[in-house]
């Protein structure tokens, strides 16, 4: 990707998912110390597990890497048992915040009514939200899969995000964890067509959002994928568990 000075710079976020026990935060401080020595292009954010997220943005303190939630609740507190709200993300250190993701919609049910109320209770503590959006392979084969992320995305993004700093994700749920990967023509596609519903909700602010590309991204499809147009970076799953892996798609950036 060539910068320019009113590019933004790409983002390539790790997602740890449930993944990550105490011997993990090696991981991380490997990566700060091979961005501090040698500086990214991207910005650097991993994502680790609540029970890890204090104890990570302390290790990588004063590094180029940042930190965030894998999600957030609505409510700023109350009786939601087992939930994690955007100030405590916040106050552990965190910077940015994921929601949205695939496996949340999926597994929990949440609406794009609930992401755009994350959302909102991102920006309202400060946090720099990842709102992700993806069609599944029954909607890919029904020729369905631009329109439904438009308007999945539509419905996502609260009007308080005007002026605001965040991105975007777009996560097709059929390469999520399964080795497949959208082929370019098909990133390529759905990242204009991103952009273009960016644009008419936020004028040229919409300019601005990074499009992260998530799906099975790894060292071997980095450089390609990253190239694409309105790639703005990647949303990293398994790959980014590894530090030599996950810096192999950061320089690739």
């Amino acid at each position: 990707m060539t910068l320019t000075n009113t590019t933004p710079r790409p983002l390539i976020a790790g997602n740890w998912k449930m993944n990550g026990l105490s011997a993990a935060l090696d991981e991380a401080r490997a990566v700060a110390a091979e961005l501090d020595r040698q500086p990214a292009a991207a910005r650097v954010a991993i994502f680790p597990p609540a029970t890890l997220l204090h104890r990570l943005a302390e290790a990588v303190e004063g590094s180029f890497v940042l930190t965030g939630g894998q999600d957030c609740h609505d409510k700023r507190s109350g009786a939601h048992t087992g939930d994690i709200s955007a100030e405590m993300i916040a106050d552990a250190g965190g910077t940015l915040v994921i929601v949205g993701h695939s496996e949340r919609r999926t597994d929990h049910g949440e609406t794009c009514q609930h992401v755009a109320a994350k959302t909102e209770a991102a920006i309202a503590a400060g946090l720099e939200p990842i709102i992700c959006v993806g069609e599944s392979l029954a909607q890919r084969e029904a020729g369905e899969a631009v329109a439904f992320v438009v308007g999945q995305l539509r419905n996502s993004l609260p009007v308080s995000l005007a002026g605001k700093t965040f991105n975007v994700a777009y996560e097709p749920l059929w390469a999520i964890g399964t080795g497949h990967v959208a082929s370019v023509d098909n990133i390529v596609e759905m990242h204009a067509a991103i952009r273009a519903e960016l644009i008419a909700l936020f004028g040229e602010d919409g300019r601005a959002v990074q499009i992260l590309y998530g799906g099975s991204v790894k060292p071997e499809n980095a450089r390609e994928i990253l190239a694409a147009p309105e790639v703005g970076g990647a949303l990293v799953g398994g790959a980014s568990l590894k530090a030599k892996d996950f810096l192999a798609i950061i320089e690739a950036a």
